[in-house]
């Protein structure tokens, strides 16, 4: 009696608080609730809308197309000024090294990483958007520009091998010719890696930067410096090699130096090595004592300096035969069309070339506008780079972007605006047209060292393999898998593999979402993992079922089942074993003797068509409430069984929170549909949680509310739908507190 007194004051309870607040499922809100009015707009007079042309649009799109009229009217000169002047001669002196030296991983004569150096940095001061980054040569692009200059004009074309060196009147002409034709490649690729960069940032497409992923961009950039590093080891050595591309030239590179270690130029090797200590102190130097000195010391174009006067003084080219830049041209080359019958062999490298330098230098921009407090246009950016690589092309530069360290250096030297760059661009132009053949006589082994001592910080990107093993494994696999394609398929295609398993990731990850059974914080309306935390509790009776994915084609298939494996309620089985039972106690019917005709019915009499099933699993030893029945029934008595098994399941309500989830296709729809039918069989009531307002659109569109499947399913919260599913079978929990909060607690917690 007091049981039952109990819970008939649970029940007024529940219906004074059903009062006070009512259960929000979506029928009740799409009858409270009226949307708004909307008309259509027809084609014709969006697209009349979008040809209008007024004043103030025009004035938005040339600001927007040239930023440049935006901030240099308005440029601080007394504030400004003097910070800009400082950092671009700090910049320039490095730039000048550096075009040098990345000419050589371009594969083409050093005074086009000088033309590479100028024309770009000159433009992207009228075209960008970021003002502290340093556009010119990057040794990773270069690198790829080089490879693929190698493999469109390799020396054996031009029969140059080193049987081949007793002519050096037609060996001089052949080199001629085959550096030639790599500028030619390397000016197609340009060209057509600018327009691909162009198209994407007209057609606002600067999101594509984001499936380059950082632990993917990272993993890459250290394939490369390997790359790079081995690139130079023959000018480092002073060892003639043949110059290797594509799958395996890491390898093959570094066999043929090994093989030809003995025939190393000890003059060349000690005057590297002297660079690279050289270098190497300077950055030490100006590491430590960064905030003591007014401007970096310029240790590159010290070296640069020491070593073409060392050089010219001991005629080091004659006298040891060490390898030197050579012949500088004095001016600027006229401009001339790039070849256009090269662009089909090198469309996906282009577009390989365009994608990673745009990734490099919207992703260091956006570093520093962070820090500086303004913002970048991605779109923008994009289309300053095309501009930049396509116009440039026609002067004959190759492919250029962000250098990470320059950008260091001009943002920490007091760099302000794009006016750093511009000065920049200037000092090269001097040495262009003025004292450029003074570093004729430049070893190339020192270009080397300067090129291997800038790897230094993409070789500490090792370390992340630690961080990543620490915070993410599948970002330590994409590191990995990056580094390990690009090192041996090659930059281009190690690169597009990155990016493909990188994809994979992240349909792996909505394949496999977590699968949770949600109970309730007592106390409040807070559901959370039954797994995770002690003082949850799961609510008699129902099952609050939560997936961290979208439901779509690749995973509806595993929801189902975990759904299934998590509630303990397989509908399948419970109706097998329901037509099993029922054929089972026919033939017991017939067969057995008088007294077991009256156990069973009962039995029968007694329980409904689920004790038969109980007794049907228990035959066929199935599971019962995470239980196996052991031996077969027909030796126990009625009685027993009765007294003693548990209900198969006492589930009445599953409850499917779809809080998590984005976005529902066709696939999921039907799957949803299926499980609450298959439920409804067995007499499980199955509603839906927490839909968000796209979810419930495409369920919409999807048909989902068609024929049996209606809106009194959904519900606002999970919440709602307990208290619906309590309130539907007439029964409450043996605490009303346990389930409700009142309106003064719910006021006091928020």
């Amino acid at each position: 009696m007091e049981h039952v007194q109990e819970h008939e004051e649970c029940l007024v309870q529940t219906q004074m608080y059903r009062v006070e607040r009512p259960v929000y499922n979506e029928e009740f809100l799409q009858g409270q609730l009226h949307k708004k009015e909307k008309t259509p707009q027809p084609l014709s007079q969006k697209i009349a809308h979008s040809c209008r042309c007024s004043s103030k649009k025009a004035k938005s799109h040339l600001y927007s197309f040239l930023p440049i009229l935006k901030w240099l009217p308005r440029y601080p000169v007394k504030a400004y000024l003097l910070g800009d002047i400082v950092s671009g001669i700090s910049t320039g002196v490095m730039q000048l090294p550096q075009g040098l030296a990345y000419a050589l991983l371009a594969a083409v004569p050093p005074v086009f990483g000088l033309y590479s150096s100028f024309y770009p940095v000159f433009l992207y001061t009228f075209f960008g958007t970021s003002r502290h980054i340093s556009i010119g040569t990057f040794a990773v692009i270069s690198l790829m520009i080089g490879g693929v200059a190698v493999r469109e004009a390799p020396d054996e074309m031009f029969n140059i091998m080193e049987s081949n060196s007793t002519n050096s009147t037609d060996l001089l002409e052949n080199y001629k010719a085959r550096d030639a034709m790599r500028v030619k490649v390397a000016v197609a690729v340009t060209l057509l890696s600018g327009i691909i960069q162009l198209s994407l940032g007209l057609l606002r497409f600067g999101f594509v930067a984001i499936y380059l992923t950082e632990p993917l961009v990272r993993g890459f950039t250290t394939a490369a410096a390997v790359h790079v590093f081995t690139s130079q080891l023959k000018y480092l050595l002073g060892i003639k090699t043949k110059r290797y591309s594509g799958a395996l030239s890491v390898l093959y590179s570094l066999i043929a130096v090994l093989s030809n270690i003995t025939k190393t130029n000890i003059a060349t090797l000690v005057v590297g090595l002297t660079c690279i200590v050289l270098l190497l102190s300077g950055k030490e130097i100006n590491d430590r004592f960064k905030k003591k000195l007014p401007v970096p010391i310029p240790m590159e174009i010290i070296v640069v300096i020491i070593a073409t006067g060392v050089s010219a003084g001991m005629n080091l080219s004659k006298t040891h035969e060490v390898d030197i830049v050579g012949d500088i041209p004095k001016g600027l080359l006229a401009p001339k069309v790039p070849d256009i019958n090269l662009i089909p062999a090198v469309f996906v490298d282009a577009l390989a070339i365009a994608i990673v330098g745009f990734s490099m230098a919207v992703s260091m921009a956006k570093i520093f506008a962070l820090k500086h407090g303004y913002t970048i246009d991605g779109n923008q950016e994009l289309i300053a780079l095309g501009i930049c690589n396509s116009a440039g092309s026609f002067f004959q530069t190759f492919s250029i972007t962000c250098s990470m360290s320059r950008s260091l250096v001009q943002e920490s030297t007091g760099g302000k605006t794009q006016i750093a760059g511009t000065l920049s661009s200037i000092m090269v132009l001097l040495v262009i047209v003025a004292i450029g053949y003074l570093f004729e006589p430049l070893p190339q082994t020192v270009l080397a060292a300067i090129v291997m001592v800038n790897l230094k910080g993409m070789f500490k990107q090792f370390g992340d393999i630690a961080h990543f093993w620490r915070t993410s494994k599948i970002e330590l696999a994409i590191w990995i898998v990056a580094f390990v394609a690009s090192v041996f398929l090659g930059l281009d295609y190690g690169l597009l593999t990155a990016v493909a398993f990188a994809m994979i990731t992240v349909i792996y990850r909505t394949q496999s979402p977590q699968y949770r059974i949600l109970g309730q914080i007592p106390n409040t309306d807070i559901y959370s993992d039954m797994e995770e935390y002690e003082e949850v509790k799961e609510r008699p009776g129902i099952k609050i079922f939560q997936a961290n994915a979208s439901l779509y084609f690749a995973n509806s298939e595993l929801y189902a089942s975990a759904l299934k494996k998590k509630t303990g309620v397989d509908p399948c089985a419970v109706l097998a074993a329901k037509k099993k039972a029922q054929k089972r106690h026919a033939k017991e019917l017939k067969q057995t003797n008088e007294h077991k005709k009256k156990a069973v019915l009962k039995l029968v009499s007694t329980n409904d068509m689920e004790t038969s099933i109980k007794h049907e699993v228990i035959n066929d030893e199935l599971p019962l409430n995470g239980k196996s029945a052991g031996a077969n029934a027909q030796g126990t008595s009625p009685d027993e069984l009765e007294h003693f098994m548990e209900p198969m399941t006492n589930v009445h309500c599953i409850i499917l929170d779809l809080t998590p989830v984005n976005f529902v296709d066709s696939v999921g729809a039907k799957m949803l549909k299926s499980v609450i039918k298959e439920y409804e069989e067995v007499g499980v009531f199955v509603c839906i949680a927490g839909c968000s307002g796209p979810v419930m659109d495409d369920l919409t569109r999807l048909n989902f509310f068609e024929k049996s499947t209606t809106r009194d399913l959904l519900f606002h919260s999970v919440h709602d739908a307990v208290l619906s599913c309590h309130l539907k079978v007439g029964s409450v929990p043996q605490t009303a507190s346990d389930l409700f909060v009142s309106n003064s607690e719910s006021h006091m917690e928020n």
